[in-house]
Order: structure tokens, then sequence, then C-alpha cells
């Protein structure tokens, strides 16, 4: 589809929606993880003869956001891009050019002031050493690619001066995707009746769904109080719609999902998957997974589950929602827990699960889905493909890999070009108290799991990723694969000739 150079045209930043795009956590609001539209790489040329690190682009913080891209950008004076944009815990939002051509930031939006007395949020502050050294931007922003803005959602600590204990502060910034200058008069401040900034972790990534920004919270290595929290905020405005607690009468049940996003469907139904907590039935709702929806100022609970054994859950800190949502085309929710147990649930009626299948280890991550397969990562355990079928997943995995992935196992990407050339990827991590390690980036064949295709320490001197964060994703796209580490987001794809 060709550009009319309209005011509008040159207004919005897309030529063509046929572009591949990443506007959100997971690729999708479905969080299938898959970019069907890849036409470059496939299991054929990535190998480590063929494929491998390009280059790093550099930032000023660690990164745990999934970068996010967006293809014929026009940047005032810069000319058009195909736009990778990270946001760090520094507080920093950066556009790149996709293929690092120039190297340097399109553009960098910072939301610190040393002057003003406003930094980061220090790990020491929340009592907890998960993110350290500093605590800013988290949770995966989300793109409206149609008015061209980016949603970040961002911490700060404010000093107020002599006497005054210092203010911590969550806002909402709506970025010009152009220009990373704040949109519709914001930032706007979160606040809400009993919401602590302070106490409340975002770090699900952002959605954008129905022409609203949904935000979520958990907690800080369960310092208290806190609770767990949906909050919903006009897209066009930043007027806040709807907030939803979902521990009114107790404490905790905290929306963290290994940073995954919440899901929403086509009608425009939310879903979030909550940790420990107390259960009272139509109250509180720790240790449950929610179908919510917009009513007036709130948002209502049209369904939910929570296991029989939810008491022996919250007693065991084994909370169901160690791991985010995915929603298959026919009509199922996919969520596992800290306990190892995978739910296969019917959107449509999601008291009592299809099936429940048992991990060696907890589940820190969602389920992929592709071409009629779904693929899982537990810790301690093994790359899995499932088969999905009318009634739910088959019976047990159609392929596995053969390598033992360790604490907390990873929610893989799929890169496809419709239903062939698929390839499962996924990054190593470690866990939240392991020492510095390189991550490591590892392709697997999406029709046999059990063949790897590449990994980044095949040619350690030449294509070693950065160090290690937990529940990263790599971002693959146009021929790019972009990894996200300590510092920097490194850039696969094939080599020169």
């Amino acid at each position: 589809m060709k550009c009319t150079r309209t005011l509008l045209a040159c207004l919005l930043p897309l030529c063509s929606a046929a572009h591949a795009q990443m506007l959100t956590s997971q690729n999708d609001n479905a969080r299938t993880s898959a970019n069907s539209k890849e036409t470059i790489l496939t299991p054929a040329n990535v190998n480590v003869r063929q494929f491998g690190k390009i280059l790093s682009l550099h930032v000023d913080g660690d990164i745990y956001a999934q970068p996010l891209y967006l293809p014929d950008v026009d940047i005032p004076g810069k000319g058009r891009h195909n736009v990778l944009y990270v946001a760090t815990e520094h507080d920093s939002v950066y556009a790149f050019d996709a293929k690092g051509s120039p190297a340097e930031p399109l553009w960098h939006t910072g939301f610190l002031d040393a002057k003003a007395g406003i930094a980061t949020v220090a790990a020491q502050d929340v009592s907890c050493p998960f993110i350290r050294p500093e605590i800013g931007i988290t949770p995966t922003p989300v793109i409206d690619a149609r008015t061209g803005t980016l949603y970040v959602l961002a911490r700060t600590k404010e000093d107020q001066g002599f006497l005054k204990s210092n203010r911590y502060v969550q806002r909402l910034h709506a970025l010009a995707v152009t220009t990373g200058t704040e949109k519709l008069a914001g930032p706007v401040v979160i606040q809400a009746p009993g919401f602590d900034s302070l106490r409340e972790l975002p770090r699900a990534g952002l959605l954008l769904a129905h022409g609203q920004v949904y935000l979520t919270w958990g907690s800080s290595c369960d310092v208290g109080p806190y609770h767990g929290w949906v909050m919903a905020y006009d897209a066009r405005t930043l007027a806040q719609t709807a907030v939803f607690n979902t521990s009114p009468a107790a404490e905790e049940s905290g929306i963290w999902q290994s940073d995954n996003g919440p899901a929403a469907d086509d009608q425009g139904h939310v879903y979030v998957a909550t940790g420990n907590g107390r259960f009272d039935p139509g109250r509180n709702f720790g240790d449950t997974v929610l179908k919510l929806d917009l009513e007036g100022r709130g948002l209502a609970v049209r369904d939910s589950f929570t296991p029989d054994n939810q008491r022996e859950l919250n007693a065991h800190d084994l909370d169901i929602g160690s791991g985010g949502p995915m929603l298959t085309p026919n009509g199922l929710l996919l969520v596992g827990g800290k306990n190892g147990d995978l739910y296969v649930l019917d959107r449509q009626s999601m008291a009592k699960p299809r099936q429940i299948f048992q991990f060696r280890d907890g589940i820190y991550a969602a389920p992929a889905y592709w071409n009629g397969h779904v693929y899982v990562l537990a810790s301690e355990d093994y790359l899995s493909d499932f088969a999905l079928t009318t009634a739910g997943l088959s019976s047990k995995p159609v392929a596995s890999g053969r390598q033992r992935f360790a604490n907390p196992g990873a929610t893989p990407a799929i890169s496809a070009n419709g239903t062939a050339h698929g390839i499962v990827w996924l990054i190593e991590t470690k866990t939240w108290n392991g020492a510095d390690r390189p991550a490591v980036l590892h392709a697997y064949d999406a029709v046999n799991v059990d063949r790897e295709l590449y990994n980044s320490e095949q040619n350690a001197g030449r294509d070693r990723v950065g160090k290690t964060l937990r529940f990263t994703i790599p971002t693959v796209m146009n021929g790019r694969v972009y990894v996200e580490a300590k510092g920097e987001v490194d850039v696969y794809g094939l080599l020169p000739h």
C-alpha cells in the first residue's frame, strides 16, 4: 500500500500494516509470542556458520522490558527507519535504527533530573534484591501504531527537601514514537485508594486493548503491605477509567507473571493470574486466574479459576501467578504456576480445568503458540512441544528438546513465514541469586524441537551475549534477533558473506 503524503500520513508512523511489527509484549494480546511474518531467518540458514552476533546497542541501564519494533517510522530530520524501542531500569527510553545504522540512538528520553532530586528507586528502598541496583522501567511498554504513541510505566524517587521523606512516584507516560516527547498532556501519576507507590511493583507488560491501556502490579519480594492491582487508562486522554484490587479485604495476590503481559481476547476481556494471597470467593483472589471486563468505573470479574488446593499453594509459596496466560485460537487459556502445573482452561467456562500437566519444577514463563503447536519451557525441564487439539493439548509432548534448562526456564518466541520455516527462540538466564554470567540465545527447529539449530556459545568469541537478566524474551523481526541484557541489546542476524 503506497503512502499518500497528506498531513495525516506525515503524522502517522506506518506506511503498511503488512510489515511485521512488535507493538506489545510477546507479539500480540493473546501472548502467543509468534511472529509469522519472518521471511529472512529459516531453519536452513540459522546456524553457527551463517548466523551470529552483528552488533550491540548500548544503553544506560539494565533491560527487563522486551524491545518493541515499529517499521517505517518517519524520524524528524533523520528520515524513515525501522525502529527498535528499548526501555531501561535507569528510567530511559531509546529509539534505535533496527539495523544499527546509525548505531547511536535516533532519540533518547529520560525521566530523571539530578538537579531536581529525581532519581531511580534503589533496590534497598524496596528491601528486595531481585531487580538491582536500581528500579525504573521494568514492564514492557506498549505501542498504539494508529496514533504513534508509546505508553511507558516508570518509577522514580523524588527528594522533597530537608527534613522531608523522599516521595516515591509511578507515572504513565505517553511518548511520540517519532521524537520521544510527551503526548496527551502526560505523564499522569498513578493513584488509587490503598495504592502504595513504593510497595507496588509493576512487572507484567502493559496491555492496550479496546482503547484502554491496562497496567498491573505485584510486589518486591513479598514485602508488605501490598495488593494486586489492575488499572485501566483511556489511551486517548490518559484519564483513569477503572481500578481493580485483587485483595480488597486482605493483602497480597499480586500480578507479576514472570514479566509476561496480561492477555486480552477480541471481545476485550482481560486475563491475569495472581500470586499468593487469601482466597474468598468473589472478594479476595489469591492464586486465581481472572477474566475481567470494564464495567462503569471498575473491572468486573466475568469468570475465574482457582485451584482446589489453593490454601496449600498459598501456604508453600507456590503461586499460580508465576506464569503468564496465553490464549489459543480455539478458545483455551493456558497458564502455569510455581508448583509445576500447567492448566488448560476453557475461556467460556473457567471454573474447572480441561487438563492439568505436571512439569519437573515451577513454570516461570508463558507458553508460546504457532501452527497448531504449544511450546513450554518450565524450570529444571526440557523444551516441550504439544499439539493443540479440539479437546485441549496432546496427552504428552509430541517432541522434547535434549537440553535440561535450569531455573527459571524461559518464555519461547517463535519466528516463521506463515506456516513454514518455524524457529523456537529462547534466552537461557540464571537463578535470582546466581552469579553474573552471559545470557545464551538458543534456536530450535519448531517442527522438531529435538534439533537445536544454534546457540550463542557455539562461537562464544564472536557471539557471546552480555550479562543476563531474568525473564527476558528475544524479539525476532525482519531477519534480526534482539536479546536484552545488562546495559545492552545484542543484535543477531545473518553474517556478511
